[in-house]
């Protein structure tokens, strides 16, 4: 005992230093980026200001700091819980990821053909997928629809004059549980410039729950994924389909992505599209125009 006792000392030790040193990795990981990384580093720079003020033996400066000292944390807590939250947050996934996947075969393909259509329209859209965090807040601001998750109903919704095209629809395993969304705006300033109000609402809900947010622009048709508060732009439907199925932890089948047939001078066209519509039936039966207009 009096041999082994000495090792298990270093060995605890070493365990010991090397958590501390793994929390404090993954915390500047987290915070990286974000907009608590420069109000740490200010948060530092007064600890720091204080610990010399303490050497240094100013009287009435050390009496300032012990006498705040005990509301500091509160402060911190009240400057950081959005930092927190997520941080707890990701503690809780991976412990359920650890627990395994209970979730079933949910299979979003229907979300990836729904974005190809839209990239191919340049159609805004915003898809925000919950995971563990309940998104209960974010439903009661919208449409409440509680419909089974298809692409004809994602292709409905985002259609550009319906009344739901606004706002994000928010997905529940395989139900479309709410549409045209309210999301919390990132106000993360490290974010580019070029980013409207659809990409931000998908970044500040990611940034608030571990939800995974699809973008498509409405200028431009690329296709964004926003996790963790970070964003990953211009992916083609096939990148966010393995990016999906690396995140959700289950395997997705690659299908044939339909393509969209541009209409002929003569009127013809192989194929609708979802996101387009005949114009209305006259009083003898036939169509008023035999071109397509879009909604």
């Amino acid at each position: 005992m009096h041999i082994t006792a000495p090792w298990l000392r270093v060995s605890f030790t070493v365990l010991d230093i090397l958590l501390v040193a793994l929390i404090v990795y993954e915390l500047l990981t987290m915070i990286r980026g974000t907009r608590a990384a420069p109000m740490l580093a200010g948060l530092a720079a007064v600890a720091v200001a204080f610990y010399l003020a303490q050497i240094g033996e100013l009287v009435t400066l050390n009496w300032l700091v012990s006498h705040l000292l005990p509301y500091v944390v509160f402060a911190l807590i009240v400057v950081f819980q959005s930092e927190i939250r997520h941080v707890l947050s990701d503690v809780g996934r991976r412990l359920s990821f650890l627990r395994g996947n209970t979730s079933g075969g949910d299979s979003y393909d229907d979300i990836v053909l729904a974005a190809n259509l839209f990239s191919q329209h340049q159609t805004g859209a915003l898809i925000v997928i919950e995971r563990e965090i309940g998104l209960r807040t974010y439903i009661e601001s919208g449409v409440a629809m509680d419909a089974k998750l298809s692409y004809d109903l994602l292709a409905t919704i985002f259609r550009p004059s319906a009344p739901l095209h606004d706002g994000a629809a928010i997905i529940q395993k395989d139900r479309v549980a709410a549409a045209a969304c309210f999301l919390p705006l990132s106000m993360n300033p490290v974010l580019s410039t070029q980013l409207g109000t659809r990409h931000r609402a998908g970044i500040g809900i990611t940034e608030e729950t571990d939800a995974i947010a699809v973008i498509v622009s409405e200028e431009t048709g690329a296709i964004s994924m926003a996790v963790g508060g970070k964003i990953e732009r211009d992916l083609t439907a096939e990148q966010l389909r393995e990016r999906l199925s690396s995140e959700l932890k289950r395997y997705m089948a690659p299908v044939a992505l339909p393509t969209v047939t541009v209409q002929s001078a003569g009127g013809e066209s192989n194929e609708e599209s979802p996101l387009r519509m005949r114009a209305p039936m006259g009083a003898d039966g036939d169509t008023e125009d035999d071109t397509e207009r879009p909604l």
